[in-house]
């Protein structure tokens, strides 16, 4: 008897949370916007300066992340009015996801982003 193989169309059903995961959470500034909500509550022109992100990328950022359940807001309506942001419940359980990415990273990558020797002596 022959071994089974499974089709590419098998091979992508067994993908399709990881997939559909990253099309949630997988763009470059949603998961900069995610990874700076982890350390609290923060201000829109916070996370513009940390993120690096401009007002119009940000805005529709928070907007898709708020949408999907990620970043809730708040509106503090005394003087200045301030709109804040945070991670929801759902937003805080991907912690240690962020945790093992940044250990993956400090195994594999160097400063610049490129392959360490340990990743060259191991390839």
């Amino acid at each position: 008897m022959a071994p089974s193989r499974t089709s590419p169309r098998d091979r992508n059903a067994d993908a399709c949370p990881v997939i559909e995961s990253l099309e949630q959470i997988g763009s470059q500034w949603r998961l900069a916007v995610l990874h700076e909500l982890l350390s609290g509550e923060q201000r829109f022109n916070e996370l513009k300066r940390s993120t690096g992100a401009n007002a119009r990328t940000l805005s529709r950022v928070l907007d898709d992340l708020g949408e999907m359940g990620f970043v809730e807001r708040r509106l503090e309506e005394d003087a200045p009015i301030a709109t804040y942001y945070s991670l929801t419940e759902k937003g805080r359980s991907l912690e240690p996801v962020f945790d093992e990415i940044e250990c993956w990273a400090g195994s594999w990558l160097d400063v610049d982003g490129e392959r360490t020797e340990q990743s060259v002596e191991n390839a």
